[in-house]
């Protein structure tokens, strides 16, 4: 009858409780074994995948396994827990014991981590991730061993982070596993990695991981009043973390850089940035980050010196082409012809005269057509992906031309200004700026030349405005650093250690 009387009360609690972010009040377990067992039959009600298995040795209490089926190691827990109890014995000696949980905790188990929880709600939080519960009867103690095992992806290459020089082992959607590229990169104590859950629901583990004086101190205790006020049921994937602690959600500049890739990781960290690390994610967020870091490779610095700077300048060159020049042609052509040489403009006005549209929506048309191809090649499989939009792109611009719909010379400056921008060596850096065309666009088709300078204007003071933990976006052009700005305009030689010339006069007879 207690035990009935325990049990229905549990099930009210969870039954009442319709908020998950509400706690649920603590409850203790109990030493007898039989009412542990409905409350947790109870708490797991439905749950084919949770096994409650009792195990009878001679001399011995009752005990009570509890574990999730598929995520335990079925080896581990036959070698270590059911075979020193139903085949090897109890062990003779061991004097006074004061409970069955101490005893199975030093003189029987020799698994890694093993915790003793006495709280129904920490328990299966516990069981939940792939521990093994394990209750005695006539004890008031869980003893927690952590036999957790199930499948992970291997060490890859990244796929969206292509590498040309460097390591190329990438993270996984296992934290352990992520924890270790990164230590086995920087095998330093002052590498801390701070673990915290995050999710009513999901309990997700994080990890802050930073290199202790190196980061701001000023920094760290902001990330962790911000991680601290998060608030809700389940963080799936990095993307959740990312978009409750930046400063500004609305800008189309992400505050937060995000890699794959644990040498780009510690490079940021020994920067004296932080990093966060999400179970379930391979993708770790980075910050504070500038406008200029999303802009360089992390090839740039172990290629060589004029290599790396002549394709900096290149890459910055099609950059600004990518983003500006749809709107230059739209201005120049219909607003200020003038600046453009007359033999080409009398071209391109013939090619024009049969088109039904004006310029600006001509190229408002194409610049979307170009942007539906590009999210249909990242979406579709990887084999036909590039094909459908290479082709697509040709047979529908060749379409298009031949229809009288566009006019040829949109088709190519849509096309060139598409293709200048994959030279954008990170993926989301390129979003922005993507999204900035269109805007650019219709302010150059309403006023010229004028309307393209009132969007510039615009965005930078955007941009000087924005801050990433206290750094700014823009830095180091604004506010202007001049030492600083090196590193962005060109990547300047290491110095080398300075060698003494062998005394060849020495060697002499």
């Amino acid at each position: 009858m207690n035990g009935s009387w325990k049990s229905n009360l549990w099930k009210t609690k969870h039954q009442n409780n319709n908020d998950p972010s509400i706690e649920t009040p603590k409850q203790h377990i109990g030493k007898n074994i039989a009412e542990n067992e409905l409350i947790l039959k109870d708490i797991f009600q439905h749950c084919s995948d949770v096994q409650l298995r009792e195990i009878n040795v001679q001399s011995f209490p009752k005990l009570l396994l509890i574990y999730v089926d598929g995520m335990i190691n079925a080896d581990m827990i036959m070698s270590n827990v059911l075979r020193p109890l139903m085949y090897d014995g109890l062990p003779q000696g061991l004097g006074t014991i004061d409970s069955v949980a101490q005893m199975l905790h030093e003189d029987l188990f020799s698994i890694l981590q093993i915790k003793k929880l006495s709280d129904f709600k920490e328990i299966t939080e516990h069981i939940l991730k792939g521990n093994l519960a394990i209750l005695a009867d006539g004890d008031d103690i869980a003893l927690l061993a952590d036999v957790s095992m199930f499948e992970t992806r291997s060490v890859e290459e990244s796929s969206g982070e292509i590498t040309l020089r460097g390591s190329r082992e990438s993270f996984t959607e296992h934290l352990r596993t992520n924890t270790t590229l990164l230590r086995r990169i920087l095998p330093t104590p002052k590498l801390k990695l701070e673990t915290m859950q995050l999710g009513n629901l999901t309990k997700t583990d994080i990890v802050l991981a930073y290199i202790e004086g190196i980061v701001s101190t000023t920094v760290l205790d902001e990330v962790r009043k911000r991680l601290s006020r998060i608030q809700i049921d389940g963080i799936l994937e990095s993307g959740y973390i990312e978009e409750f602690i930046e400063e500004n959600r609305f800008s189309p500049f992400s505050q937060l850089g995000s890699t794959e890739r644990p040498d780009v990781v510690a490079a940021g960290m020994l920067e004296g940035k932080f990093a966060i690390m999400t179970n379930g994610s391979p993708f770790v967020l980075v910050a504070p980050i500038t406008f200029w870091g999303g802009l360089q490779a992390p090839d740039d610095y172990y290629e060589r010196l004029l290599f790396v700077n002549f394709s900096r300048w290149i890459r910055y060159l099609f950059i600004f082409f990518s983003v500006i020049f749809p709107s230059i042609y739209v201005a120049l052509t219909n607003f200020h012809p003038e600046m453009v040489p007359p033999k080409l403009m009398v071209t391109i006005a013939a090619l024009r005269e049969m088109s039904p549209f004006p310029t600006v929506i001509e190229v408002f048309i194409m610049e979307l057509m170009f942007e539906g191809l590009r999210e249909a090649g990242i979406r579709l499989p990887q084999q036909i992906g590039p094909l459908v939009t290479v082709a697509g792109a040709l047979v529908i611009g060749e379409a298009a031309v031949r229809a009288g719909i566009i006019s040829a010379p949109i088709v190519i400056v849509v096309s060139a200004a598409g293709i200048a921008s994959f030279v954008i060596p990170r993926y989301r850096a390129g979003y922005p700026l993507r999204i900035l065309r269109f805007p650019l666009l219709m302010l150059s088709g309403a006023f010229g030349l004028l309307g393209l300078a009132i969007g510039i204007i615009v965005i930078i003071i955007h941009m000087v405005q924005l801050n990433s933990f206290g750094t700014p976006f823009l830095a180091p052009a604004a506010p202007f650093n001049p030492r600083g700005l090196q590193d962005v305009l060109m990547r300047w030689p290491r110095k080398p250690a300075k060698l003494t010339a062998p005394n060849h006069k020495a060697d002499r007879p």
